[in-house]
């Protein structure tokens, strides 16, 4: 068997817009340092993402010494690192309350504007609470803005089968992970329990269940059909369809491409292909 390595790094820094890839990145208790540490939310404070407004996956993001910087087209938005004076704002995520700023109302106006619908632009204080659901947290565990974990991780082996039943081959982007890695065989991450990246410390809490957003493709912003219904024919438990494993880290470091990645211990495997 191949050594495990880990091959990407994917941080989200807005929640449902496009991702960046990097070579290493720190280890934070709510996931990675930057990733999705802001959001859209409605005039209602809830949170938005591509499974309602696809268009989204139109805004890409990058990350420079002067701070964070959202694209849209030929757009620049520039946004501070730390948001101090935005008016505080009770958002929620699904059936989590949150409590966020507002970058400002410029910085809003301007996603409105080329989203075509009201919204504001939040940042989530490193400081401010979310708890994990408590059935699957190990300690004191909390999470961003992700949708319930820190931390998602892939395989590329995972991926590769996949598309060998696609007629056309998706790329990764559609499945919004963190971590990416090398060698092993085709879904097993669904049997890590405790594992190592370089030297930083993991634990695998629960496979992640699917959704729309893994219809919508990332360059167009426009959803389609695949692959939820190839992937329903061999990852489907509970209704659900699993693809990916939730993660915690145990210690906070830092990770880079290229680290080995070492499991410890496993789980019962939940779904064989």
């Amino acid at each position: 068997m191949k050594s495990l390595r880990l091959s990407q790094i994917w941080i989200y820094p807005v929640k449902s817009m496009s991702g960046i890839p990097v070579t290493s990145a720190s280890v934070r208790p709510k996931g990675l340092e930057y990733d999705r540490r802001w959001m859209l939310i409605d005039e209602e404070g809830t949170f938005m993402t591509q499974r309602v407004h696809p268009k989204m996956a139109l805004f890409k993001t990058s990350l420079s010494e002067d701070g964070l910087k959202i694209h849209f087209h030929t757009d620049t938005l520039n946004v501070p690192i730390n948001t101090t004076e935005g008016a505080v704002i009770q958002s929620r995520v699904w059936n989590d309350p949150v409590v966020t700023q507002e970058v400002s109302p410029d910085h809003s106006r301007w996603v409105s504007e080329r989203l075509g619908v009201s919204c504001r632009l939040v940042f989530f204080p490193e400081k401010n609470p979310r708890p994990v659901d408590p059935e699957y947290k190990i300690q004191d565990d909390h999470v961003s803005l992700a949708d319930g974990y820190p931390f998602l991780i892939i395989g590329q082996a995972s991926l590769d089968y996949l598309n060998s039943l696609l007629q056309h081959p998706l790329p990764i982007n559609r499945f919004r992970p963190n971590f990416v890695f090398t060698g092993g065989e085709p879904h097993e991450e669904d049997t890590w329990r405790n594992f190592v990246i370089g030297g930083n410390k993991f634990a695998g809490v629960k496979p992640c269940s699917r959704c729309i957003m893994t219809t919508i493709d990332q360059d167009k912003g426009e959803k389609g059909v695949e692959p939820l219904p190839t992937l329903a024919r061999y990852r489907k438990v509970n209704n659900k369809i699993q693809f990916g494993q939730n993660v915690i880290a145990l210690e906070y470091g830092q990770v880079s491409v290229g680290d080995e990645i070492t499991v410890h211990t496993r789980q019962p495997e939940a779904i064989s292909i």
